[in-house]
């Protein structure tokens, strides 16, 4: 896969699924997926082990942390430090980048 070009959108798909991941690297806890949820499904609360960005790919999400909530649409970002308990529910069709370091 290194040294590749690869269409960010065209990386995972939903394919009839509710949700689908794909990892593209990882070292240790460090690492990027892409990540599909259909519209209404929810991630439920979890935290991360690294710090971590949500790069929303296509689609519109929010993600949730305790009474506090980020929309984020097509080409926005979030960043969040590691132990933050958070979901996340797709209000469209979506995939996103996770990258946690």
């Amino acid at each position: 896969m290194f040294y590749n070009v690869l269409k960010a959108r065209d990386i995972v798909n939903l394919d009839d699924k509710k949700f689908n991941r794909e990892i593209l690297m990882e070292n240790g806890n460090s690492c990027l997926s892409a990540i599909a949820l259909k519209k209404e499904e929810i991630i439920d609360t979890h935290t991360s082990e690294e710090d971590a960005a949500v790069l929303v790919l296509d689609g519109e999400i929010e993600i949730h942390f305790d009474a506090e909530k980020f929309k984020l649409d097509k080409g926005e970002i979030l960043m969040f430090k590691k132990d933050k308990e958070h979901k996340v529910l797709a209000l469209k069709d979506s995939k996103f980048l996770l990258i946690k370091i």
